[in-house]
């Protein structure tokens, strides 16, 4: 059988396509897998480090601005949609997929709408709590959808084409214990491991807000911290390290570019700083791990913090708003979760609690189930 994914823009998206199709492999042995992504973005790196073959096509956003540079710009991508819509069918055509699967990303309109045209099986999965505008423009195209929260299918004109699954974890976040992932990242069993990640493009905000709070981590050292700055800010965070601390690692401040090893990181962590991206927080049940999330208010409809809230109510997280806190204030909050062993024990029984272990399995079902 034959399979095409297409995901793009951040790890988000990308990752919960990654996971179905390791997945398929596994169940279904030699079947052919192709992604196709946007020219230039983070899938064209990360989609091929796991062995996969992936095409580019040119697709750009939309500008919710209104000035002329707004509206050039969207007449710019109605043309590349339209384009990219006729490559794609091309791409279609050529590899003859059995299902075509969007997870999420501007790429997923031009592929999923060129794949119904042809009238091959389409499906799309949806991760965070509110639908994006991709997802909406193709839920009635495509065949079916899938969502990452039970409580999404209000928000679809037609509910009985939406199926819950969860959102899917590759399957390396199985096989480590975190005694085993500290030894292998040379860390000691008895200190805390705090990772601080951001997104897979960095974050500014919280990156200056880390770049005050490590410097007080030398007073005590009671914790170790894995930072990833971004791929955006990680030469910009390397400078502000430099003035404010020169001496992090000498203290247990680790600074990296990107966690490429992400399931060994988060197993081996006690507390994640982190957004609310959809595929994290899926992540984060999965382990079970307690967490201080800070949403991005960068994102349309706010869906982060509604995403972040979800796991709030559950106990299972600590929500603080970008503006509410300095680098003093979260370095106490750290500390303070990180003392308190009986609330760790808390937060972490609640996120399992909201963990869908088998998303994966969940959503192969489906993609066999719509072919047949």
């Amino acid at each position: 059988m034959r399979f095409l994914f297409t995901c793009g823009g951040t790890a988000g998206h990308i990752n919960p396509a990654l996971a179905v199709a390791g997945r398929l492999r596994e169940l279904l042995g030699g079947c052919e897998i192709l992604f196709i992504g946007a020219k230039g973005m983070m899938e064209t790196e990360l989609v091929p480090r796991e062995g996969y073959e992936i095409r580019e096509i040119e697709i750009t956003n939309i500008s919710r601005s209104h000035s002329l540079e707004g509206l050039a710009h969207n007449i710019r991508t109605v043309k590349n949609v339209a384009v990219s819509t006729e490559k794609a069918k091309k791409i279609i055509r050529e590899f003859k997929p059995d299902a075509v699967i969007g997870t999420g990303g501007y790429v997923c309109f031009p592929v999923l709408t060129a794949a119904a045209m042809l009238h091959i099986p389409t499906l799309i999965h949806e991760s965070n709590a509110l639908p994006g505008l991709t997802t909406r423009l193709l839920a009635d195209k495509v065949d079916r959808v899938m969502v990452g929260f039970e409580d999404s299918r209000e928000h679809y004109a037609r509910p009985e084409k939406v199926t819950y699954t969860g959102t899917p974890v590759r399957g390396g976040f199985a096989g480590c214990t975190q005694a085993q992932a500290k030894a292998e990242l040379g860390l000691p069993a008895d200190r805390a491991l705090v990772v601080s990640v951001w997104g897979s493009l960095g974050a500014g905000y919280m990156n200056g807000v880390m770049a005050e709070l490590i410097p007080l981590m030398r007073e005590d050292r009671s914790f170790h911290l894995i930072h990833a700055a971004g791929s955006k800010y990680y030469d910009e965070f390397c400078g502000m390290m430099q003035r404010n601390a020169p001496d992090h690692e000498s203290f247990g401040a680790e600074v990296r570019r990107y966690i490429y090893d992400m399931p060994r990181v988060m197993a081996a962590a006690d507390l994640l700083l982190c957004r609310a991206g959809a595929s994290s927080l899926a992540e984060l049940s999965y382990l079970g791990k307690p967490a201080i999330i800070v949403p991005s208010p960068n994102v349309t409809n706010n869906h982060q913090e509604k995403n972040a809230r979800v796991l709030e109510r559950a106990g299972a997280a600590k929500v603080l708003l970008e503006g509410e806190f300095d680098a003093p204030g979260l370095y106490e909050t750290i500390k303070d979760l990180l003392s308190d062993g009986e609330k760790l024990a808390s937060m972490r029984a609640a996120m399992l609690s909201l963990s869908v272990p088998d998303a994966t399995d969940r959503i192969c079902a489906i993609i066999l189930d719509t072919i047949r």
